[in-house]
């Protein structure tokens, strides 16, 4: 079994590198997660993977072996340029290297195309809802898989259920089914984190069972989530209250709304389902 503790302190020494907090440098040294990742995203031989943060690049020679192509975004110089001579080294040419910040690269710089690559990304704790925010969100960048590395209570929260729903569960939730595969111990990183990590799998539904299950017909998806955005303005609130003040109008009217969608007069936002915020919706779009 190979030491990923002692290769990545050697890589670390060489190059001089002191893993920054600020970039979410706890890199992942368990050999088995590394191979509960892989075997979680599914490969196949024509599958194109975006990896985000791919260090010293463990997990990057893995996926490259079953894969058609991985593009690799890593933020760090130092990181970049290891990457590329580990790879040189081990002969493996299917790797993009891009060095620049996964949230800030260009979309057409990716070359990837929507619903047909799967993410793979060990993220900075720090990044982890804008990143999903806005890949997800996005038209041209939606993937059709992702598998995560999560703060295990971001993870959660991604997972909710009704009774503890929040703006990012149905953000998340709208576009895919999140699933917890595991959990990850702090032990399992170097330096390791404050918190415990967990794998999450990301299925992002296709068109076809989107227009079955959660697709807005005839909605508009950004007055969809000004609503649901509304709505958590105050998560201890009663939601009506939330959508009388948010859309300035009166309780009646939003208590309306909230009834006709078959809820209770005293719900809370947290409370509601994807599929309840769809059905408000599309009741309420034409009166708010």
């Amino acid at each position: 079994m190979v030491d990923l503790l002692k290769e990545t302190k050697d890589w670390c020494e060489k190059y001089d590198i002191i893993p920054a907090r600020s970039k979410g440098q706890n890199f992942l040294i368990d050999e088995s997660v590394y191979h509960k990742i892989v075997t979680t995203a599914d490969l196949r031989p024509d599958d194109i993977v975006l990896e985000v943060g791919p260090g010293f690049g463990f997990l990057t020679e893995q996926l490259a072996k079953r894969v058609k192509q991985v593009i690799a975004v890593e933020l760090d110089d130092k990181l970049a340029e290891i990457l590329k001579e580990r790879l040189t080294a081990e002969k493996i040419e299917n790797v993009e290297i891009v060095n620049e910040d996964i949230l800030e690269v260009r979309s057409e710089k990716l070359e990837v195309r929507s619903n047909e690559y799967k993410i793979v990304a060990n993220l900075p704790y720090n990044i982890s809802s804008r990143f999903l925010r806005q890949f997800l969100g996005s038209d041209q960048l939606r993937p059709k898989m992702m598998v995560l590395m999560l703060q295990k209570e971001v993870a959660a929260r991604v997972a909710a259920k009704p009774g503890e729903m929040s703006l990012l569960a149905v953000s998340v939730q709208f576009f895919c089914q999140p699933e917890i595969i595991s959990l990850v111990p702090k032990t399992a990183f170097w330096p390791a984190p404050e918190v415990d990590s967990a794998i999450m799998k990301l299925e992002v539904r296709s068109k076809e069972s989107e227009a079955k299950s959660v697709k807005l017909e005839g909605g508009n998806e950004k007055d969809f989530f000004r609503l649901v955005k509304i709505g958590f303005s105050a998560r201890r609130k009663k939601l009506l209250n939330n959508l009388a003040a948010g859309y300035r109008i009166g309780k009646p009217e939003a208590l309306a709304a909230v009834l006709a969608a078959g809820l209770s007069e005293n719900v809370r936002p947290q409370d509601l389902s994807v599929a309840d915020w769809i059905k408000l919706f599309k009741i309420s779009e034409f009166k708010f």
